[in-house]
């Protein structure tokens, strides 16, 4: 059980298999009773120079189970500083069986930004991913909607 009252449980917790392939790797943890993501941290310190993306290793390998995949997403505090995800949200495979990396650009004022060792680097979303079959169809038999072929800031200012 969660220890906030307020968490309803509505399933058994799904059971993600982790292992450390690193002295200094931390277990994903929540920030916050309420937290959606498990902080990750490295287990290295690396300079992301400007403009540059570079590699954070966790030292951790998940066994994510059939039907869900791992997110990997940016910390707002280090968003805010400067160091962003370059593909927004990463995603984890459930057959992906290397390190969990996590990718880091730096566009922040400094001309690098010095990821510490055991510093949290990101954010590990676990979420169900439902199963898809596409059905191809003649154009014709889609349904037109009121946005119709507008995309790229057609529906407002950007």
């Amino acid at each position: 059980m969660f220890p906030c009252a307020a968490r309803k449980v509505m399933d058994e917790p799904t059971e993600v298999r982790i292992a450390r392939i690193h002295a200094d790797a931390m277990l994903p943890v929540q920030g916050s009773d309420l937290a959606a993501g498990f902080d990750l941290h490295s287990v290295e310190r690396v300079e992301v120079k400007k403009g540059t993306t570079e590699m954070l290793p966790t030292g951790l390998v998940l066994a994510i189970p059939p039907g869900w995949e791992g997110q990997v997403r940016c910390r707002s505090g280090l968003g805010k500083r400067g160091l962003i995800l370059p593909n927004g949200v990463g995603t984890i495979d459930a057959d992906y069986r290397g390190e969990l990396m996590v990718l880091a650009h730096w566009i922040g004022e400094a001309d690098s930004f010095v990821v510490e060792k055991g510093e949290r680097i990101g954010q590990l979303l676990l979420k169900r991913v439902p199963e898809i079959r596409f059905i191809e169809v003649e154009r014709e038999e889609l349904d037109d909607t009121e946005r119709g072929a507008g995309g790229f800031g057609s529906t407002g200012r950007f």
